[in-house]
């Protein structure tokens, strides 16, 4: 198809047929077919007008493929004809310019597109509507870095934003968001006070007895055992982690849950949270292990199955939860949905 394109002018049935394979190439993600395209033929590709006027870009970034958009956005980024390179200088060519403003039939821009749900959206994929709504506002946020002022507030058919579009689309997924992240946020708080309790307790409740020899320390008898050491030592981080994640558990219990807090602040509580949970869980496991040993020492029948055990609520911890920490990490402090790969191509 590129050659025959490259050959010259085309006719009306060639030109519908590239058109549907460009706009599956768009819908589908195949980065590929378009930077072949983009790179080996002179045919305005870009310039094709699809369902409802839409354009390769607007496709791109309805179907959320940032493989697509990206190459787009850089072969648009092009110097324009008198050689400027105006990225160098914090500023879009024209090109990008008038790709951003372009409206289709329903006077949308590219930020209308990108601020609603649809079909083509592919969010499906997404485990957890915490994620979902999170990349949904890194998508918007994304192009909203690369539009002019006036086509943030440029308004369509319907007399609606961008903003107002993202924020009426998005409402049920933003209520479920909320309500997973306060179910998990409840759950996690009772078992963090919990643990706050015990580890205060268990700091005063010393395994053995102080040293009724010494009338003026009274100090532990095994205070310079280094098992009585670690017992101490992890205690304390056990008692501060856990506070900690009580506090950050409360914080999103207690927050205002606007679109914008689930794109860096809510994601960024929840990550501390489950990590000083999940901090405080291992080293109570560790204090209990301390104390079997300090208590049964030598009876090692006992104590190693017993610290064996200690480790089952530790990996069930990880194997339940780690996946949405891990994810909710990339996603938040992770190089994202959009790496600049494809730069170097043009």
């Amino acid at each position: 198809m590129c050659k025959a394109v490259s050959e010259g002018s085309i006719d009306f049935y060639k030109q519908r047929k590239l058109k549907e394979a460009l706009y599956m190439a768009a819908e589908r993600g195949h980065v590929e077919y378009i930077t072949h395209f983009l790179t080996s033929s002179s045919y305005p590709i870009l310039d094709f007008r699809y369902k409802n006027d839409q354009k390769l870009l607007q496709i791109a970034a309805e179907s959320r493929h940032y493989n697509v958009y990206n190459i787009i956005c850089e072969f648009l980024r092009k110097p324009d004809k008198d050689g400027l390179n105006k990225s160098e200088y914090g500023q879009h060519s024209d090109k990008l310019k008038k790709a951003m403003e372009y409206k289709d039939n329903l006077d949308n821009n590219i930020l209308h597109t990108v601020a609603r749900i649809t079909p083509l959206s592919q969010i499906d994929h997404i485990q957890g509507a915490i994620l979902q709504m999170q990349r949904e506002l890194q998508w918007f946020k994304e192009v909203e870095s690369i539009a002019e002022p006036k086509d943030c507030e440029s308004v369509n058919k319907d007399n609606k934003t961008p903003r107002k579009v993202f924020k009426e689309n998005h409402k049920e997924l933003g209520k479920e968001a909320e309500n997973s992240m306060k179910e998990t946020a409840t759950s996690c708080t009772v078992v963090g006070a919990l643990i706050v309790t015990i580890m205060f307790a268990a700091a005063f409740t010393v395994p053995g007895e102080n040293d009724k020899n010494d009338e003026k320390t009274d100090l532990p008898i095994f205070l310079t055992n280094k098992v009585f050491t670690t017992f101490i030592v992890s205690d304390a981080i056990s008692l501060f982690s856990s506070t900690t994640s009580v506090i950050m558990f409360l914080g999103i219990l207690t927050s205002r849950y606007s679109e914008d807090d689930f794109h860096k602040s809510l994601p960024t509580k929840m990550i501390i949270g489950l990590f000083t949970l999940f901090l405080s869980i291992a080293t109570m496991m560790i204090v209990f292990s301390c104390g079997l040993y300090i208590i049964l020492d030598g009876k090692s029948s006992i104590v190693i199955p017993s610290i064996l055990l200690a480790s089952v609520p530790v990996a069930s911890f990880i194997w339940m939860q780690f996946p949405l920490l891990k994810d909710l990490s990339i996603s938040t402090f992770g190089q994202g949905v959009f790496d600049r790969k494809q730069k170097n191509l043009f």
